[in-house]
């Protein structure tokens, strides 16, 4: 958003004692992606804000089940609160006039209630909907038949995980394909009367002629007053749109392909979807409220729809619920919404926009943090050999470690911090393993411990010394790591940061130099595996056994796989 304007904004989203939710208030933004495991509330998410924004499934109105664990004798509360301060926004105009006396002119937002007690003698609850400038004096909407007014400002389109190409089309069929230009009328004229002649040559068919010279006599049996009885073909041109469907032509191709792919058929649906939002953009305010987009659709056509969903202004807003990181992969000013279940279901929320400074490498940013937001626990490495190392190690150890939501997460030059708000505000578990990297100072013929500094900076906190190395070698880095130990167990037990006594291969050739040294067929494992690290670190890891992945597990130099998966 930019600083001149700021729109209009979902804010917030409290919800009572409805189906998941006991008591939850959450942060909204106008794009915002609930994710997490089965079963923890994503679609009853999604849900609660249908009930308040979607005149079809709040018609249904509200059932026992719906209450949290059926606490019937308290209401359901579902309020959404919304900026509306930029009056020269249209959509805020928009909501403006709808609510008019509702609202004074010093509101800046609006408060969307919806109230439900359970009736014990209709066994259901009727949503009652409010909404004002101010949460404590909110004015009950008026309704017409099962319209609120609250229908007449905003259109629901609600995109469901298995979205039925063919309902959807032949439901919508009459308000997409229009005829209403003068030479449709000729056209038209010219169906009717191909129509009349089809309908006079199926009724003149043999068969049609030999079936009436049998039932006239038959029926003349029970009542003969001088009739017959003929067969008449009746097709009308009310049926014109009953039978087209969407195909697939290809470009330099005149043949038609049926569109039965269940992931061609999706990416249709949201093209008609796009086509019927467009119908309303003027006279409403268009909320998508989409659910698992990426069923039945291929790795890259989720990457696509990600792309398409957070850069295409027709999704202005939008709520999605996801099991899939590829369609995060495109994601940049959104907020991210974590719903879990510890003892009850919570949830979390945080708001992401991509960095500036990796504006041009947001793919590879969000690749890494769409999958590990996914998870319970991250572990952050240096780069690939760290992560190939590690996976081996976890897999031997903790087979289904990423079942368990246990995630690897080479951060390869983005650096460690771009990471830390997004998975601290989401309450995902961190921990990090770094090198102890000695840098020159230039001029000098110095060298500064450039490990300890990073350290000092991630904990905010400057435990460890950063004054000047003489000397920059292997036994120098190991000697300054032996020097501060204690301090850098605590940073591990407090912080859950790992820092090497060198690095990658040093830290393993501390303690299995003579295993390396067989298992490369070379006198210099640390030099053979940093020579060419991606394609020596995967012949070593083809080659260790199980009890090399155990003593690894279980070595100090490597306590930060025991933190994670432990």
């Amino acid at each position: 958003m930019d600083g001149e304007r700021t729109y209009m904004k979902f804010e917030k989203v409290v919800i009572k004692n409805f189906r998941n939710f006991d008591n939850v208030e959450l942060d909204l933004s106008n794009k915002n992606i609930f994710f997490g495991l089965n079963d923890v509330g994503k679609t009853n998410f999604l849900y609660a804000l249908r009930y308040v924004f979607d005149k079809d499934i709040r018609k249904q109105n509200l059932l026992d089940s719906d209450f949290y664990n059926k606490q019937l004798d308290k209401p359901i509360e579902i309020v959404v609160t919304i900026d509306i301060s930029d009056v020269a926004d249209s959509d805020c105009q928009k909501l403006r006039a709808q609510l008019k006396g509702a609202l004074l002119s010093e509101h800046n937002k609006v408060h969307i209630k919806l109230f439900a007690e359970y009736s014990k003698t209709e066994m259901l609850a009727l949503p009652i909907l409010s909404w004002g400038g101010d949460i404590n004096h909110l004015y009950e909407m008026k309704q017409r038949g099962y319209l609120y007014e609250i229908d007449y400002v905003f259109n629901v389109i609600y995109i469901d995980s298995y979205v039925d190409l063919y309902s959807l089309f032949k439901k919508n069929v009459s308000q997409l394909v229009r005829n209403e230009k003068d030479e449709d009328k000729d056209i038209l004229a010219k169906i009717q009367n191909t129509v009349d002649d089809l309908n006079g040559h199926i009724a003149s068919l043999s068969g049609i002629k030999e079936f009436e010279d049998k039932l006239t006599p038959e029926y003349q049996k029970f009542h003969d007053e001088g009739i017959s009885v003929s067969i008449k073909s009746e097709i009308a041109v009310k049926g014109l749109y009953s039978n087209i469907i969407p195909y697939i032509k290809q470009d330099n191709d005149d043949n038609l392909y049926p569109t039965a792919g269940e992931g061609r058929k999706k990416l249709l649906a949201y093209s008609i979807y796009d086509i019927l939002s467009d119908e309303n953009a003027e006279k409403k305010i268009n909320l998508f409220l989409i659910e698992e987009p990426e069923n039945h659709l291929h790795k890259s056509m989720q990457i696509a729809l990600s792309q398409i969903l957070f850069t295409d202004s027709k999704y202005t807003y939008l709520f999605v619920t996801t099991h899939s990181p590829f369609v995060l992969y495109e994601m940049d000013n959104v907020n991210l919404v974590r719903i879990y279940s510890e003892r009850k279901i919570n949830s979390i929320s945080t708001f992401y926009k991509v960095p500036d400074a990796y504006e041009k490498n947001r793919k590879m940013l969000n690749r890494c943090l769409s999958e590990a937001i996914f998870a319970n626990k991250v572990l952050l490495v240096e780069g690939p050999s760290e992560y190939m190392l590690f996976s081996k190690v976890l897999s031997v150890v903790h087979p289904f470690y990423e079942a368990d939501g246990i995630y690897i997460l080479p951060v390869d030059g983005v650096g460690f911090e771009t990471y830390f708000p997004i998975l601290d505000e989401l309450e995902i578990f961190r921990v990090v393993k770094t090198d102890n990297d000695f840098r020159a100072v230039t001029g000098k013929g110095t060298y500064s411990a450039l490990g300890f500094s990073r350290c000092n900076n991630y904990i905010g906190e400057s435990l460890l010394p950063t004054k000047q190395i003489q000397e920059n070698s292997v036994s120098a880095k190991r000697s300054l790591y032996n020097s501060k130990i204690n301090a850098l167990d605590k940073i591990r037990s407090d912080f859950h940061i790992f820092l090497s006594k060198v690095d990658l291969e040093n830290d393993l050739d501390e303690f299995l130099h003579d295993r390396l040294s067989a298992l490369l067929d070379n006198d210099n494992p640390v030099k053979y595996l940093q020579d060419a690290k991606h394609y020596h670190m995967v012949e070593l890891i083809e080659k260790l056994s199980d009890t090399d992945c155990r003593t690894i597990y279980n070595h100090y130099n490597f306590a930060c796989l025991k933190e994670v998966a432990e």
